[in-house]
């Protein structure tokens, strides 16, 4: 299974059972989750973790683990995922930095990589991100990289309230 190309300061790899530790601290910690309905337990990040795994093999992406080039520092998570909005499904990039590394423009390096690996390597159309009206850190990430707000929706009751969704296309003008 590919993943993006190693960035200036970033790389990416498949999750694996045995980074739960990290994963549980990232999707438990109240500040990085602050704009979801409540932070995940040890046993949700586990299941976060196998649900990476099964797109890996079914779709041949996801969301990959990242790390500091120099150290291996754990940084976050950052990545594709199919999702239904609105009866439709889309590509999501998505990305999770932990608290103390917020700030630094990893999730916008990262997230980048990912938007050009969907474009170029996987032949993807149209990139989403889905946001919280509120998180205007994310926002600014999902506007650094190209996408722009399309709409608001709150995916037929299947969102915790209103989501932002910002989108843009990825098709190359032959």
């Amino acid at each position: 299974m590919a993943s993006p190309p190693p960035t200036p300061r970033l790389v990416f790899r498949e999750m694996r059972p045995d980074d739960l530790d990290d994963m549980a601290a990232l999707l438990g910690d109240p500040e990085v989750m602050r704009y979801y309905p409540r932070p995940k337990s040890r046993d949700e990040a586990l299941a976060w973790i196998a649900w990476n795994q099964r797109l890996y093999r079914e779709r041949g992406f996801g969301l990959w683990l990242l790390t500091l080039r120099e150290g291996g520092e754990f940084v976050g998570e950052c990545g594709l995922t199919p999702q239904q909005v609105d009866g439709v499904t889309e590509i999501e990039v998505g990305y999770h930095v932990r608290a103390r590394l917020q700030g630094r423009g990893y999730a916008t390096e990262a997230a980048a990589a990912c938007r050009d690996y969907a474009r170029d390597v996987l032949g993807v159309d149209r990139l989403i991100a889905i946001i919280h009206p509120g998180n205007r850190p994310s926002q600014r990430v999902a506007e650094k990289i190209g996408l722009a707000v399309e709409r608001e929706t709150d995916n037929r009751g299947r969102f915790d309230g209103m989501q932002r969704i910002y989108a843009a296309s990825l098709k190359r003008v032959r």
